[in-house]
């Protein structure tokens, strides 16, 4: 019986979280609600992989180290005596008040996210014989991708911050990102006003679909390296260690079904296979910028009125790339500042942002100019 007030305790504050949101939509009038509340769905997820990192960064993943709830309860402030003992007990450790906090705003930001995925869900089956049935199926897709990852949400806090489902926690917080970006940019109710935009200078899709490769992989780095807590193994820039070719422990290192400052032999994790990691991601982060630069400068390039729009996420794109470099050596130069930190994961997510917004523009006929390579 506890467990289902659990839940419906949850429930309510999701209700209440999402009706935020809601109560400002009904106070806009320049779009359709169903439009209005696609977008909004990205807003939301965006601040939650924002505050997921906040979250990480603090140490506050285990803040409540049961789930849903907090020791049992919907929030902190029921479970004030188990938190104010274990703080008692460690006072450094991974239990707070001000951790149980954080950690529980994440997770009814999550449910937020849920919630509101869910009015989408209800909303689509409620246009299906305007829009037709594919608003519905990817709704539900984006349902079920949400359940996914709050089920990864989960196994985060009962695998006491596995690396390796960390990392996979995040990657699927920037699919859904990406899927409710091309989903909101899909002009459900306008079906009689479709532009053609590939009739002049599309923008090519295989290198779209190499930027993405590429910034993903990129990411999955970047995100090993944060969650085994290796940003400062190489504590100089742009050297490692005094040298640009440190010593390598890429089995150990890369092994990733293993527990958090472990190895796969259950000891703890060497400087040198921590150092790896940090210099895989350094060392990868030349390629993204040239890929995902070339893409930019490509897509700034076509300079056509039937593409409007793609100017300005160019200019996204190529300000977010500047931004990413300087969040990263300053993660390194100034021993990796909050704030910085913060930067770098959130100027990841709007990098996948802009490769899905980009994709409107483009096509798979389009070439690869080489001279724009050269130009570059």
């Amino acid at each position: 019986m506890s467990s289902l007030l659990l839940l419906a305790e949850l429930a309510a504050i999701a209700i209440v979280f999402a009706g935020l949101p809601l109560a400002y939509l009904w106070t806009r009038s320049d779009y359709h609600f169903f439009q209005k509340l696609n977008w909004v769905l990205v807003f939301m997820t965006f601040d939650l992989i924002v505050f997921g990192a906040f979250t990480r960064l603090t140490d506050s993943g285990l803040g409540c180290p049961d789930w849903p709830g907090c020791y049992g309860t919907s929030n902190p402030w029921h479970a004030i005596g188990e938190i104010q003992l274990a703080e008692a007990t460690m006072p450094t450790g991974p239990v707070t008040v001000i951790k149980a906090w954080i950690e529980m705003i994440h997770r009814y930001l999550a449910m937020t996210v849920g919630a509101l995925i869910l009015i989408q869900v209800v909303v689509s089956w409620g246009k299906l014989k305007s829009l037709g049935k594919w608003p519905l199926l990817g709704s539900l897709g984006l349902l079920v991708l949400v359940c996914i990852q709050g089920a990864f949400g989960a196994w985060t806090v009962t695998l006491k911050l596995q690396p390796i489902i960390v990392t996979i926690h995040l990657m699927l917080a920037l699919v859904l990102l990406a899927c409710l970006t091309a989903y909101a940019q899909k002009k459900w109710e306008e079906k009689s006003s479709t532009v053609h935009y590939f009739q002049a200078k599309p923008l090519s899709a295989k290198l779209l679909l190499l930027a993405a490769i590429v910034l993903s992989m990129q990411i999955f780095l970047g995100a090993w390296v944060s969650t085994n807590y290796a940003v400062l193994a190489c504590p100089d820039f742009p050297t490692c260690m005094g040298t640009f070719a440190p010593e390598m422990a890429w089995q150990e290192g890369f092994t990733l079904w293993r527990q958090l400052g472990l190895n796969a032999q259950g000891e703890s994790i060497s400087p040198v296979a921590l150092q790896t990691i940090h210099w895989a991601h350094r060392l990868f982060a030349v390629i993204a910028v040239f890929v995902l630069g070339f893409l930019g400068i490509s897509a700034f390039q076509l300079n056509d009125p039937a593409l409007c729009g793609m100017g300005r996420i160019a200019k996204l794109l190529l300000g977010l790339l500047i931004l990413q470099a300087l969040t990263g050596i300053s993660n390194v130069v100034f021993q990796w500042p909050l704030l910085a930190a913060l930067m770098h994961t959130g100027g990841s997510a709007a990098l996948v942002f802009c490769l899905v917004r980009l994709t409107q523009w483009s096509s798979w006929s389009a070439p690869i100019h080489i001279k724009m390579v050269k130009s570059l």
